[in-house]
């Protein structure tokens, strides 16, 4: 009995098997891309436009940067990129994650290690790096779930905690069009790469 299909045709072209994913067949313009297009909160949040994993994952790198200001360039895109495998198996929520069980985590940690190694990092960052890239994502979190997801704060700081308010201070959640999200993203890649090297 043939295997099923287990690959993706993407835009660039390549052919991305997301059993085996290789870090050849990884281009950031499809990262970029998907991303750009995979709506937080499945989609239910306000706004003219859906929150996307592309600006989720900019304003994560952001507060990551707070956390650790003295982190080299290198963490900075392993936060930029936290999210990154979304791009072909989509933002799912905590409860459906749960409800998949392990299999999803190992899907998530494959094409993780992959991309991780495309991009110049280890294909398993440290669990230090790994847990201000949490914090960050956790900060990310309550400010979409109270801005734009319908939380009260006191249920956000149930589910994501009570975040230092300076680690927010100035920033803003961006709504806007798919293809000024994939820009951007695309663009700050380039100048951590850039920074990287």
């Amino acid at each position: 009995m043939p295997k099923p299909r287990a690959w993706q045709k993407m835009l660039s072209g390549r052919r991305l098997d997301l059993l085996d994913p290789t870090p050849v067949d990884i281009e950031i313009e499809d990262i970029a891309h998907g991303l750009a297009f995979v709506a937080r909160w499945n989609g239910q949040t306000l706004g003219d436009f859906a929150y996307s994993v592309a600006e989720h994952s900019l304003l994560v790198e952001q507060i990551f940067a707070r956390i650790a200001p003295k982190a080299p360039p290198k963490w900075r895109l392993a936060a930029l990129l936290h999210d990154a495998p979304e791009y072909v198996i989509g933002d799912m929520i905590s409860p459906v994650k749960a409800a998949v069980g392990p299999d999803y985590d190992e899907l998530d940690r494959r094409l993780t290690a992959a991309i991780h190694i495309r991009f110049g990092l280890p294909a398993a960052i440290p669990l230090a790096i790994k847990k201000q890239i949490k914090k960050a994502d956790k900060v990310s979190a309550w400010m979409e779930a109270t801005q734009i997801a319908g939380f009260e704060r006191a249920e956000a700081d149930k589910f994501f905690g009570c975040p230092d308010p300076t680690l927010m201070e100035g920033l803003s959640l961006r709504l806007r069009p798919p293809m000024q999200a994939r820009a951007d993203y695309t663009a700050r890649t380039a100048e951590l790469l850039a920074a990287m090297s």
